[in-house]
């Protein structure tokens, strides 16, 4: 693969970040007619900025994108604006703008990223880290179509996926949620197997810190409408009907899981953690607002804790 064409601008402007975009576009022949997206990335540091642009690339290689990135600087610092444009190489079907903000810019994020949105594609905005607690009413989440989340690395997550309830907003979603797809899917499948009978109870276990398990129980106790009980403990899903009780369990750090199904033997079943840039990439299929995920929200607040 060829090396990556990176330009560093210290101390610079929007306007000379600009003039250097156009300048390499028509020296190395980038082009940008075929960016769908423009992902803007908001980390709290530019000492998260690196994984969240290798998570980007790889997800901009399903979905060629412009990703720009945000790096919050020292808010009491003097004004300053350094930059870095990465194109491709590495950069995958991305073209990446990284914007390192230092004192007063910080504040005025979407007033830096406004001059490089491409024009007539939409918007995503993903936080990493530190995401605002009203991500639609957030200066750049006002610019999205879509609103990416992720709870998984809040200092309490589970009290950060409840809240996603009362500032749920269409175009909103948690990366938390993707990480479940495989989970869904899988007992989906399973309850559409005979005895046809309706659940009676549903037991969701895991570390009290992965907020993907409360988005499950929140899912399962909105469609099957029977009591959900969350539990710290082993990784495990119990369903409970008249007749017949399904498991799936899986250890913690593990990538196979067991599904148990009275009167049938155990199936082993690959089911590995989903990696960041594999959730990132999902949510960027879709910019329409998530129904499912918004009732998997509102269904938290039916599911008991023990």
């Amino acid at each position: 693969m060829a090396a990556p064409v990176i330009v560093d601008m210290p101390d610079t402007d929007t306007v000379e970040v600009g003039k250097r975009m156009v300048q390499l576009r028509e020296t190395n022949g980038v082009i940008t007619q075929g960016r769908v997206l423009t992902l803007v990335v908001c980390t709290l540091d530019s000492s998260e900025a690196e994984d969240a642009i290798d998570a980007a690339n790889d997800a901009s290689r399903e979905h060629p994108c412009r990703v720009i990135v945000l790096a919050r600087g020292d808010r009491d610092a003097e004004t300053r604006l350094d930059a870095q444009i990465r194109v491709g190489g590495d950069a995958g079907a991305a073209e990446v703008i990284v914007l390192r903000l230092q004192g007063p810019l910080v504040n005025h994020e979407s007033s830096v990223v406004t001059p490089f949105l491409l024009p007539d594609t939409p918007v995503v905005a993903w936080w990493p880290r530190g995401a605002p607690d009203f991500p639609s009413l957030d200066s750049v989440g006002k610019l999205a179509k879509r609103r990416i989340t992720d709870a998984t690395f809040a200092p309490d997550p589970q009290a950060a996926i409840k809240k996603r309830r009362y500032s749920y907003a269409a175009g909103d979603t948690d990366l938390a949620w993707s990480r479940i797809t495989y989970w869904r899917a899988l007992l989906a499948a399973a309850l559409d197997e005979p005895p046809f009978e309706p659940v009676q109870s549903v037991t969701v276990s895991g570390l009290a810190s992965e907020p993907a398990l409360d988005t499950l129980a929140g899912w399962l106790a909105a469609r099957l409408h029977c009591p959900v009980v969350r539990k710290t403990g082993e990784l495990r899903v119990e369903i409970h009907r008249a007749t017949d009780s399904i498991a799936i369990a899986r250890p913690q750090l593990g990538r196979t899981a067991t599904l148990t199904r009275t009167g049938d033997p155990d199936q082993r079943i690959a089911l590995a953690r989903r990696e960041t840039r594999d959730c990132l990439a999902e949510e960027l299929r879709r910019l329409d607002a998530d129904e499912i995920y918004a009732e998997a929200l509102a269904g938290i607040e039916k599911v008991t804790y023990e």
